[in-house]
């Protein structure tokens, strides 16, 4: 272990050797310290969120000038805005006379952003337009451009979904999202034209936001936690703990973990016409075992095309995908989650729900039934999460419960990464935590990493072989 030096703000000087110590790939072992030390976590604030693409809204948040979007990166809030030329900026929401925050709704439609404490005006573009006083209290020489909203570095979008980055030496957001990324965005665009539905459900929960994003692979706990969503018919035995799991590692973190569908049953479905496919797709379970046993399980239903879009193993995935660090898509790819940090023992957790634009109003209501019962504070699912989460990160605070790692050794050694003729890998296997140890493996690399170039250097290659 490095030395730990104080630094002057009280922060200790965390060096290489300490962090490669909190997580053991090869025994598939994590340090629980990394869920409750507050020097991780400000280094987590800084060396990850403060360099990652963090997600930010959907253009249907925003559609028209003026409109804007408050949400996060890390825990500087940020303004989403389109501008008066059409295009999205993301703004620190902070005034830069004494640092009063700007936007105070958490949604609306603005001409410009005017500071309540001193009257600072700022432009849709971040411009210092107005300072009250200026000619005569700052004898005209304020220097109006110097003093204008710090903009994210970049701010790029894929498929409508808007992404930003305060580091400027970050790759172009597809290239930082590459194919795992990009295929688990490309399960909300399945759905065709999308709008985001009014309001984010948002609540905090007293875990660490690590676990909150590992959770989302983990489809061991979900007979047990969940067994009263089954007990009560909400959802079936089957569909939470599907044998038939698919693993897909990208590179930075990226992964998608969960349900897959074979080779021969996507073969079946490759013979359908779209409109037989979304026959399929609205029958109960029942019904599509008597007609398509080959097909019967409960999963989502893809049109043709996605194959080309998603590709031959990537169009199979029907498992969780996080967009790393903290994005979720989940629920038939009609929700998304956030899992903001909010110091190392909170975590708060944001829900956005999209419908397909051409759903009609009762589509809509058994549509939002179903997400609201899912998930979010009312969710049956996560309220058994959100328990399990907090009582995980409060254990970790014991002195002699720290000492001994965590356990993430499903499946360790057991499986093999198989390529596809397309060049598309994929882990086919049983229920497992490949995905987890993925995730862990990566933020380690972004946490020993001083830079965007030494993090492109030095990052973990997606695995090969044995795994």
């Amino acid at each position: 272990m490095s030395a730990k030096r104080e630094r002057p703000h009280g922060r200790r000087e965390i060096g290489r050797e300490e962090i490669s110590g909190w997580f053991d790939g090869e025994k598939g072992l994590i340090d629980k310290n990394i869920y409750v030390d507050p020097d991780i976590y400000e280094l987590e604030l800084d060396r990850l969120f403060g360099r990652a693409w963090n997600f930010m809204c959907h253009e249907t948040h925003i559609p028209a000038v003026g409109d804007y979007f408050i949400t996060y990166i890390g825990e500087d809030q940020v303004i989403a805005v389109r501008d008066e030329s059409g295009i999205v900026q993301v703004l620190l929401n902070t005034c830069t006379h004494r640092g009063n925050m700007l936007c105070r709704a958490e949604m609306g439609n603005a001409k410009s952003f005017h500071c309540t404490y001193h009257g600072w005006n700022f432009g849709l573009d971040g411009k210092l337009l107005a300072v009250p006083g200026g000619a005569n209290f700052y004898r005209g020489k304020l220097d109006m451009e110097e003093w204008s909203l710090q903009k994210a570095a970049k701010v790029e979008h894929y498929k409508g979904f808007y992404f930003a980055t305060l580091d400027p030496d970050a790759p172009s957001l597809h290239d930082y999202l590459g194919e795992v990324g990009r295929i688990g965005i490309d399960q909300m665009a399945v759905h065709g034209e999308l709008v985001a539905v009014d309001g984010v459900q948002k609540n905090v929960i007293d875990c660490n936001w690590k676990i909150a994003v590992d959770n989302l692979y983990d489809w061991y706990h979900v007979n047990f936690s969940h067994r009263s969503a089954i007990r009560v018919g909400f959802v079936g035995s089957s569909v939470m703990q599907p044998m038939q799991q698919m693993v897909m590692l990208g590179e930075y973190g990226h992964a998608i973990g969960g349900p897959g569908i074979s080779e021969e049953q996507q073969a079946e479905l490759d013979k359908l016409g779209d409109e037989e496919r979304a026959r399929l797709d609205r029958m109960s379970f029942e019904e599509r075992a008597k007609l398509a046993p080959r097909i019967s399980e409960r999963r989502p239903i893809r049109p043709k095309h996605m194959k080309e879009v998603m590709g031959p193993v990537g169009v199979r995935a029907m498992g969780h995908p996080n967009i790393f660090p903290n994005l979720w898509v989940s629920t038939r790819a009609l929700q998304l989650s956030l899992r903001l940090p909010r110091g190392p023992l909170q975590t708060e957790v944001w829900w956005f729900t999209f419908l397909p634009k051409n759903y009609t109003a009762e589509q809509r209501r058994t549509a939002m039934k179903y997400m609201t019962h899912s998930f979010g504070p009312a969710g049956l699912l996560e309220q058994d999460d959100g328990e399990n989460w907090t009582y995980s990160t409060k254990a970790a605070l014991g002195r002699v419960a720290r000492r001994r790692p965590q356990n993430l050794q499903m499946g360790l050694g057991e499986d093999e990464v198989r390529e596809d003729p397309s060049g598309q890998m994929s882990i086919e296997t049983r229920v497992n935590e490949h995905a987890q140890r993925w995730h862990y493996r990566c933020w380690s690399d972004w946490l020993r990493a001083e830079s965007w170039d030494e993090l492109k250097r030095s990052k973990s290659r997606v695995p090969t072989g044995r795994i």
